[in-house]
């Protein structure tokens, strides 16, 4: 039995860094983001969404060792999430009253520089993190301007699970941060870096964990 649990880790770390994504996007992502906090929100967002994909997407590649595994890694998170909207749905909420944030692109990014780089794990590391964290806010950005009104999803939705003081607020655009892809963007380039480091060592740990 812990021969084959052992060889399975690798899969199990990866339906649960995936669940977790789906979990953190609904509680990140839905209407919130966009109302009560704005582009303060957003920054905040970027960064979480680029390092939890950066995390499981570069273990996930340097597991199997094949560029591509980073995008499937994505679709995966992005299947997930979906299905929860679909729940949501079911409850009789709009079906984009949750934001799908766009990983698949990123993921490219990701197992093109591990492909470009003839499979180097450094530069993978280095470069496609970067990319990640710098790619995703944009990208998300992007999607984001095609959800309609959030402020009418806000009042005509109010979610069931929020205390009566955090009712939705005219958001303060621009009060905080001019610019939250850029800094989005920055921030997430530079945390992404050290968080694909992660991944890759959490992947060498668990090989010398399966060898024990």
């Amino acid at each position: 039995v812990m021969v084959w649990l052992r060889r399975t880790t690798h899969y199990l770390f990866i339906v649960v860094v995936a669940v977790n994504s789906t979990l953190l996007t609904i509680n990140a992502g839905d209407y919130i983001f966009y109302t009560d906090w704005a582009w303060t929100s957003f920054v905040v967002f970027s960064i979480s969404q680029s390092t939890m994909l950066v995390v499981g997407a570069i273990y996930y590649m340097l597991f199997t060792g094949v560029p591509g595994t980073a995008t499937y890694y994505a679709t995966i998170m992005t299947i997930y999430t979906w299905v929860a909207k679909g729940a949501w749905f079911a409850l009789g909420y709009p079906y984009d009253f949750i934001a799908t944030p766009v990983w698949i692109p990123s993921a490219m990014l990701l197992d093109l520089t591990y492909w470009a780089t003839r499979r180097n794990k450094h530069a993978a590391i280095i470069i496609g993190g970067t990319l990640v964290g710098l790619s995703l806010p944009l990208f998300n950005m992007i999607n984001l301007l095609l959800v309609r009104d959030p402020l009418e999803m806000a009042f005509k939705y109010p979610r069931p699970t929020l205390p009566p003081y955090m009712t939705p607020i005219e958001p303060q655009v621009g009060k905080f941060y001019n610019s939250p892809v850029a800094l989005g963007s920055g921030a997430g380039a530079v945390l992404s870096v050290p968080i694909a480091a992660l991944g890759a060592k959490l992947n060498t740990w668990t090989y010398r964990w399966m060898a024990a």
